[in-house]
């Protein structure tokens, strides 16, 4: 069904929001028309903020979160322990894994999970880099938090046998019953307890 816009630059607004994730053309409308009615400087103040956003936000040279600075604040704090690294798949998991508190050291982002059926292989993530931080010796253990899907799987695996030749620990999050296949979707507690009760890897598989 095609709308009749009474108005281009109404229907071009209605566009661009309707290619958000979950945003169909009658939400888009809804919030078009919801920001027509708002201040002016209110709108302006949205759009430069989303401009700003994507033009400046950067990537922690470290461990790939997202930051403001070339080294983001948690790699950059001394009350962090430097020598545990978490590795997860999104900067969604990071934030998951920090409402917990149950982490007291630093992380890596994949940017992803090795998945064939979707073209993703170890070269589209961050692996070399993780590779690099544990063969300089800078980490002692670590943490695999990927989802609990085939693909997290076989992307612990692959970093298991590309980790284990380095003398360091390697363990998982303890899957609880209620943790579902998302880390983002668990539950804090029963998050902040898997990170806990992590397990050595091998005793994983």
């Amino acid at each position: 069904m095609h709308h009749q816009y009474p108005s281009i630059l109404l229907e071009s607004a209605v566009n661009e929001l309707s290619r958000l994730p979950g945003v169909g053309k009658k939400t888009a409308l809804r919030l078009a028309l919801h920001l027509l009615k708002q201040d002016k400087q209110d709108v302006i103040r949205f759009a430069e903020a989303i401009r700003n956003f994507r033009e400046e936000i950067r990537y922690c040279s470290c461990c790939y979160n997202i930051s403001d600075t070339e080294i983001c604040s948690i790699c950059a704090s001394a009350k962090r322990n430097h020598r545990v690294v978490c590795v997860v798949e999104t900067i969604r998991d990071v934030m998951a894994i920090e409402n917990t508190g149950q982490h007291q050291g630093i992380y890596h982002v994949l940017g992803g999970i090795i998945s064939p059926m979707d073209g993703i292989g170890p070269d589209d993530l961050t692996v070399d880099r993780l590779e690099e931080r544990v063969k300089r010796g800078d980490v002692d253990e670590v943490i695999f938090a990927l989802s609990a899907t085939i693909e997290g799987d076989t992307t612990n695996f692959y970093l298991f046998r590309k980790l284990s030749v380095y003398p360091v620990q390697i363990t998982a999050i303890a899957r609880g019953v209620s943790v579902g296949d998302e880390l983002e979707y668990a539950d804090e507690i029963t998050l902040g307890r898997s990170i806990i009760n992590r397990l050595p890897f091998e005793k994983t598989i």
